[in-house]
């Protein structure tokens, strides 16, 4: 059985030199972004997951781009919350070596929404100037990005424009009614400046390979504490990482609303909302 006690969890942090973070939908959900688990998985009638696919992409792209553009309105009205800046502190070594002399740190996010990383640039700006904060890896990429869809165009940028573009504007407030859902033409969704083809959202769908993903799991096979938070923990490659660790005789330490999936199987399970019980444990 995973132990819930702080004193032994903060033992095993204290002599640990390799620390992975793994966070998940549940570290942003105090914020107000939406999980699409459970009795929220759906958005309109579909099952949102089935909308982040390539194949969803070349079947509908104005379904697609709507779902998106929901996606990024939503994230555009939010803040980090106390769990993001718990982690955030974590990772500027000065705050986290009086937690875990000489240790290092690197945050490997499974979320798009970019608040992981607002919260450690602010959390930099007011406690770390001058330091190396530990990395974070979004391996699943950002919501803002926009890629061309064509092969041989390497156009990639940051768009943070609202509504991306004028056809999209309101259909975030579209919710299934019986009214027949919005159809946007082809030629009035996001399209590459550079070449003229249509552009896709630039993050990572289901079917897709993460980003840096034998990074990732070559981090996994050095750490000596996997932090997992606010995941479910059934999303491969994303999944492995905890086995990864405990495989070589790392530590595992859950925090998660729920049990997850394997989290009997971790060391440590600290259960409840991940901003209250990352404070509690951390205590940072």
């Amino acid at each position: 059985m995973p132990s819930d006690n702080i004193a032994e969890f903060r033992r095993a942090l204290s002599s640990s030199k390799k620390i992975l973070v793994l966070s998940g939908a549940g570290l942003s959900a105090p914020s107000g972004i939406s999980t699409f688990r459970g009795s929220g998985g759906l958005w309109r009638k579909h099952d949102a997951a089935s909308v982040a696919t390539p194949a969803a992409f070349a079947e509908n792209q104005s379904r697609v781009w709507q779902f998106f553009h929901y996606r990024r309105e939503q994230v555009r009205n939010a803040a980090p919350n106390p769990g993001h800046y718990v982690l955030a502190r974590l990772a500027i070594p000065s705050i986290r070596h009086k937690l875990a002399p000489n240790s290092e740190l690197t945050h490997i996010t499974q979320n798009v929404d970019g608040l992981c990383t607002r919260a450690l640039n602010e959390t930099v700006v007011a406690f770390g100037k001058g330091e190396q904060p530990g990395e974070i890896i979004e391996m699943h990429g950002r919501l803002f990005d926009v890629v061309c869809t064509a092969h041989d165009c390497n156009f990639r940028e940051t768009n943070y424009k609202s509504p991306i573009c004028p056809a999209l504007g309101g259909t975030e407030n579209f919710m299934q009614d019986g009214a027949p859902e919005p159809i946007i033409r082809r030629v009035d969704l996001p399209h590459c400046p550079d070449c003229g083809q249509l552009c896709r959202p630039g993050v990572v769908w289901f079917g897709e390979r993460p980003h840096r993903i034998h990074e990732v799991l070559a981090l996994a096979d050095e750490a000596d504490l996997c932090i997992i938070v606010g995941t479910s923990a059934v999303i491969q490659p994303a999944s492995k990482i905890g086995s990864r660790v405990k495989e070589h005789g790392g530590r595992v330490a859950v925090f998660n609303i729920e049990p997850s999936n394997h989290s009997d199987e971790a060391d440590f399970l600290f259960l409840g909302p991940c901003e209250i019980r990352l404070q509690e444990v951390l205590g940072v």
